[in-house]
């Protein structure tokens, strides 16, 4: 494709932080609507929690699916469903989001930073295995951007070690792997409704599993271990109240009816692209597997700072003034190097679970990941929605090329 010049007027781009990014219309008030009218706004009583459930089960064949408040609730069900003890340890990725670690402080766990690939952010079966302890209680794998992780081996490691895998694919809504949807591969998938994610109520999440075992627990946990249909039904064990309401889930049935819709958009814009950004001496376009699809919750760029002065942080200045707001080097900082964890603040002045970690488990300094800090470095991070037509990506396509040819060394 021929970049059309479309920089010499400043374009409003669509906004997954408002409506003109977002995919609400009729549907989502008309079940709104009637869930309003009916008076019940409770999910143990209602049916569009229960339609919900069933509905996204199906969606993504799974066997199970439950709602729940938030996609940190839905990492904390899934730990929950696990079982650790206090001072147990779970690997995760070492480029994440806070709402991904706290619910593993909650429950006592040490949080294990596993490497990424510098090229995806996205942990692997090598970065894994190096983490591995006596202590390990689970794997967390987290599907950065909409870009799948390589999942067999990953698979195939946890087989070995007998841990189960947690799949965080908040990011990663219809994603395959092969012939199966990134957050069902593993033995529970975390999906979040969070306002910027593929599909929306705000806040919320989805937990998924293929195992009838797990599935009861996450039921309870959600419901704060009461047993709900039960003969002699109790409060089991210590869990919480992680229901979503009536509305929420509603308007999330609304959102799932146009899932494929979305994705399929986001898709063929990210090919658009991709396509228009070829040749760009030091900018490369995202690295998926060859089983794997991407679903683009944002756009990655690498950018090479030998070829382009100032990397991407200096790209993403020019491209301000575009009003294409991106975000290089995404978190800036891996979560680990955050206060919460540099000062053990937690409970009380405890340091729990810190003060239980095996020595050589808590490593939360730079310095012990190089491959985390060199992709940290060069990645930008821009927007994406379903929104976008050729005529936005022609835009930012162009404007891409323009500040990249301006920075060239």
């Amino acid at each position: 494709m021929t970049p059309v010049a479309t920089t010499e007027r400043l374009m409003m781009l669509p906004s997954d932080q408002d409506a003109s990014g977002r995919t609400f219309d009729e549907t989502e008030i008309a079940y709104v609507t009637e869930a309003l009218k009916s008076g019940t706004l409770t999910t143990t009583k209602g049916k569009f929690g229960k339609m919900l459930e069933q509905k996204f089960a199906e969606k993504f064949g799974a066997k199970y699916a439950y709602a729940c408040t938030s996609g940190s609730a839905a990492i904390h069900i899934a730990v929950a469903t696990v079982n650790p003890n206090p001072g147990d340890e779970i690997i995760t990725t070492s480029i994440t989001d806070m709402g991904a670690l706290t619910p593993l402080m909650y429950r006592g766990v040490v949080p294990v930073f596993a490497e990424v690939d510098p090229k995806t952010l996205n942990v692997t079966a090598e970065t894994i295995a190096a983490k591995i302890s006596d202590r390990t209680k689970a794997i967390i794998v987290t599907h950065l951007f909409g870009n799948p992780c390589i999942m067999e081996p990953i698979m195939e490691l946890a087989k070995q070690h007998n841990l189960p895998v947690i799949e965080d694919s908040a990011q990663t809504f219809l994603a395959k792997v092969g012939d199966k949807y990134a957050g069902t591969i593993g033995d529970i998938g975390c999906f979040s409704l969070q306002q910027g994610k593929h599909m929306t109520v705000g806040e919320g999440g989805m937990v998924v599993t293929n195992d009838e075992k797990i599935a009861r627990h996450m039921f309870l946990y959600i419901n704060k271990a009461w047993g709900y249909g039960d003969a002699n039904a109790d409060h089991y064990f210590m869990a919480l109240n992680y229901r979503i309401s009536e509305l929420q889930a509603a308007a999330a049935l609304g959102q799932l009816e146009k899932l494929e819709e979305c994705v399929a958009n986001r898709q063929k814009t990210a090919a658009m692209f991709e396509q228009l950004l070829a040749g760009i001496d030091g900018i490369e376009t995202p690295v998926i597997a060859d089983n794997a699809t991407h679903v683009y919750w944002k756009y990655c760029l690498t950018v090479d700072d030998t070829k382009i002065e100032g990397g991407s942080p200096a790209l993403a200045n020019l491209l301000k003034e575009k009003n294409i707001f991106s975000a290089p080097r995404y978190i800036v900082k891996p979560a680990f190097m955050c206060q919460v964890f540099q000062e053990k603040n937690t409970l009380g002045d405890s340091q729990f679970p810190f003060n239980l970690a095996r020595e050589g488990a808590v490593d939360y300094e730079m310095a012990n990941y190089p491959l985390t800090e060199k992709a940290l470095h060069d990645v930008l991070v821009l927007p994406w929605n379903e929104k976008y037509t050729e005529e936005h990506v022609r835009y930012i396509a162009d404007n891409v090329r323009i500040a990249a040819s301006k920075l060239r060394k």
